[in-house]
Order: C-alpha cells, then sequence, then structure tokens
C-alpha cells in the first residue's frame, strides 16, 4: 500500500452521497428483485446481512463479480485449500447464477456469500461479521466504498487477474486521483496480460506483475446431461454451428451468415446465444424479418426439421451449446466489445471463430490462432467462409479443435501455479482470527 496518499475530495463525495442513497439503493435492490435478478431467500445478504455465522479460524475472502469470474475462482480455491488446508474461504459474487455454481462446485472449507452493495453501512455490516484476513479481488471490481472499506480493516489485499478494458482506462485517466487511490488499496496486483498490466501500472504509478489470466485455469462450463441428450436427438444429423456471447449488430451477421450457408448446407442449424439472454425476443424478429424459422430455449420450442435458428436465450447454458456444436464464433469481437472467453469453448471441443475486436483477451486469441486452434472473421462472408469449410473438412476442423484445447490445458497449470506460488510468498505466514 501506499499510506502517503491522501483520499481524494471526489471520492470522499462519493462516500457521503451513497451514505445518503440507501432509500436509492433500496429500490434498486426490489427493481432487482422483481426482475429476477437477485435472491428473495437472501437479499438480506446484499445489504452485508449475513446469513451464516463465521467459521472458526483464518478466513480468507475471495470476490469476483459474476460467472466469468467466478468459474476462474474455483480452481484458485481449490488449489490454495490444498497448500493451506488451515484457511477457511468466502467467495463473494454479485449474481444468481454465479451463486448457483458456487453452490455446486466450491470444495469443503469454501463457502459463497452475496457481496454487499457498495454502500458504507452495508460494507461495514459485512465486514464486521465476517473480520476477514485478507483479500482477493479477481479482475476489475473497483466499487469504491467495498475497496476502502476493506483496505482499512483486511491486513492483506491482491487484485488478481486483473484487467481493465481500453475504455474504462480512459474514464478513469480522468480521474487519476481517485483511481490511483483505490489501487494504492491493494498489496499486490497481478495483471491477466501485458497490455492490462501497463494500463494498470499507469492509473496505479506502481509496478504491476504478469502472471497470465487465471481463467486458463477455470473448469469447463457446467451443462446438464439429460438437456445435451434431449437437444442431440432434436438436431439430429444436421449441420450445426454456434453463434456465442453474441451482442447487438452480430446477430444480424450470424444470420446473414446462415443464409449463404444453405447454398451448401440445406439442413444447416445455427444456434445463437445471445450475451443478454433477455434480448431473445429481439433476435427471434431479426431472423422472421428474414424470413427464417426460429425455436427459442426460453421458451421451451423443440428443435423440428424446419427449425434455421435456435434461440438459446437462457442464462447458465451455454455449456450445453459449446457441447452441441464442434464451431464457435465467440460474440463481443466483430461489435468492439473486446471479445468474451475463447477458452470455454476451447475446453469443450470447439473450433473457434472471432472478429478483430479482442482487447479483452488479446494475448489468448493471439497464441490460440498462433497454435492453429482460431480463425479471425471480419464480416458475414468471412463467417460463411470459415463455417463452411470447418463442416465440409473434417481433418481441418478436427485439428482446430485439438488444437485450441491442448493450448488451454497446457496454459492451465502454469497460470495456475504461478499465481498460487506468488500468493502464498507474499500473503501472511499466519493469519489470526
Amino acid at each position: 500500500m501506499t499510506p502517503t496518499l491522501r483520499e481524494p475530495l471526489g471520492l470522499k463525495i462519493y462516500r457521503k452521497v451513497s451514505r445518503a442513497a440507501e432509500p436509492v439503493a433500496n429500490f434498486a435492490l426490489q427493481r432487482r428483485l422483481k426482475a429476477g435478478k437477485e435472491d428473495a431467500g437472501r437479499i438480506k445478504e446484499r445489504r452485508g446481512v449475513a446469513s451464516n455465522p463465521r467459521p472458526d479460524g483464518p478466513l480468507y475472502w475471495i470476490h469476483g463479480a459474476s460467472v466469468g469470474e467466478s468459474l476462474s475462482i474455483i480452481p484458485l480455491v481449490r488449489r490454495l485449500r490444498e497448500l493451506r488446508p488451515d484457511l477457511q474461504f468466502m467467495v463473494t459474487t454479485g449474481t444468481i447464477t454465479s451463486a448457483r455454481l458456487m453452490a455446486e462446485r466450491l470444495p469443503e472449507g469454501a463457502f459463497h456469500q452475496y457481496v454487499p452493495l457498495d454502500h458504507p453501512d452495508y460494507v461495514r455490516s459485512f465486514l464486521d461479521h465476517w473480520r476477514p484476513n485478507a483479500a482477493i479481488f479477481v479482475e476489475s471490481e473497483f466499487w469504491p466504498n467495498l475497496i476502502l472499506g476493506a483496505r482499512a480493516r483486511v491486513p492483506f489485499m491482491a487484485l488478481v487477474n486483473a484487467r481493465i478494458s481500453p475504455r474504462s482506462f480512459e474514464d478513469w485517466r480522468r480521474q487519476p486521483n481517485a483511481i490511483k487511490f483505490i489501487l494504492s488499496s491493494f498489496n499486490a496486483i497481478f495483471a491477466q496480460d501485458y497490455p492490462n498490466a501497463e494500463r494498470l501500472m499507469t492509473l496505479s504509478g506502481r509496478p504491476v506483475e504478469m502472471l497470465g489470466n487465471l481463467k486458463h485455469a477455470a473448469t469447463p462450463l457446467p451443462a446438464v446431461e439429460e438437456d445435451i441428450e434431449r437437444l442431440s436427438q432434436e438436431i439430429g444429423y444436421r449441420s450445426t454451428w454456434l453463434a456465442a456471447s453474441t451482442h447487438p449488430g452480430e446477430e444480424e451477421i450470424a444470420l446473414a451468415a446462415h443464409k449463404q450457408l444453405l447454398r451448401r448446407f440445406d439442413n444447416i442449424l445455427t444456434i445463437i446465444a445471445p450475451r443478454h439472454p433477455e434480448r431473445g425476443e429481439e433476435v427471434e424478429q431479426l431472423a422472421k424479418e428474414q424470413g427464417l424459422i426460429t425455436a427459442r430455449r426460453r421458451l421451451g420450442e423443440p428443435i423440428t426439421d424446419e427449425t434455421d435458428i435456435y434461440i438459446a436465450d437462457t442464462l447458465g447454458e451455454l455449456g450445453i451449446f459449446y457441447r452441441l456444436s464442434d464451431i464457435a464464433f465467440v460474440g463481443g469481437s466483430i461489435t468492439p466489445k473486446g471479445g468474451h472467453n475463447p477458452l470455454e469453448p476451447a475446453r469443450l471441443s470447439a473450433a473457434i471463430l472471432h472478429g478483430p475486436h479482442t482487447f479483452n483477451f488479446v494475448e489468448t486469441y493471439h497464441d490460440m490462432r498462433k497454435a492453429g486452434g482460431a480463425a479471425l472473421v471480419r464480416n458475414d462472408r468471412e463467417l460463411a467462409t470459415a463455417v463452411r469449410r470447418l463442416l465440409s473438412d473434417d481433418k481441418t476442423r478436427e485439428t482446430m479443435i485439438d488444437a485450441a484445447r491442448l493450448g488451454a490445458e497446457a496454459n492451465a497449470e502454469k497460470v495456475l501455479a504461478g499465481i498460487c506460488d506468488v500468493l502464498m510468498e507474499k500473503m501472511p505466514e499466519k493469519a489470526d482470527s
């Protein structure tokens, strides 16, 4: 930490305003609850009120925002438990889907809580109860009250697998004193790749280590075997490909590619899994405007021989659809969102296609392309051409699949071992309860 830094006026104002805005926070919680985005049985945790007593002994707190971060946390917790069996681990996330994953996958000696909203009183209540001996934040959750509250109470804090998008970087550069003070709360910062390390060094004014992307070590996305079997029977022997985690503008590209593929494969099935499942109806309308027949997962509609486009508009089921297709276009990459995680399809044996905008995983995509596990496409014509080739050439498709999977496996152990070794070196040898 850098104790000589003073808290900037802007952060002080933010903290005072957020304290006065408790009615607004409660209103937002109620709206999210009505929308099905909060867990009614555990809503008090979002106000910092614990659902369970604190376990005896040293407690280490690991925080990740949502599903992607929480999946990368699981192997980290398992390895740290192996290295320090004397520790208990509390994992916090902010979404219902990630909470369910944690309940299913966390090892013995670890448990889940919802992270409190970024309100000073909620954060204080959370910290008063749990009294963590160390805190590990994963990726880029820079909530001021949460971090600064922990800074005053937790002996050791680390920011692991840190990333900051170019857009967020530019936003924070307009508030240099605030972000520098926030980042000074961490005893150690480990970036997931060199571009992120450079951005974080610029913002923090301190060295940032690069130990690799923790998501390389994440376990495969979950899937219910019965759902895979049922959908496989509905698909039958049809040629199938997946457009995953798509954003507005990318569905139109996938639909245009589908129509081009029909010239070669009259039974082609395109699965579209929008990044935000609530856009399922919008995607359905886009397809119908193109004269295409759709079925929606959320509505329980089956895939028939006439179905052109299957819309996977549900939460937490992407693992099903990666398992159903050997070819996956990973979205957020033709539109400039930075690209989503290519390791998820790589671990589930898919040849990977992606657009040019991959700054969220720039080195991962570069390494994957270099090894032959992924290919770049820029528009609907290139996407259709790539899918056509992979469907027509079994050897090329299998070679890409193997390269992607082996690359993900090789990096997983290297990254996990590196991060855990450095954490063990930097964290306190003894943690009193």
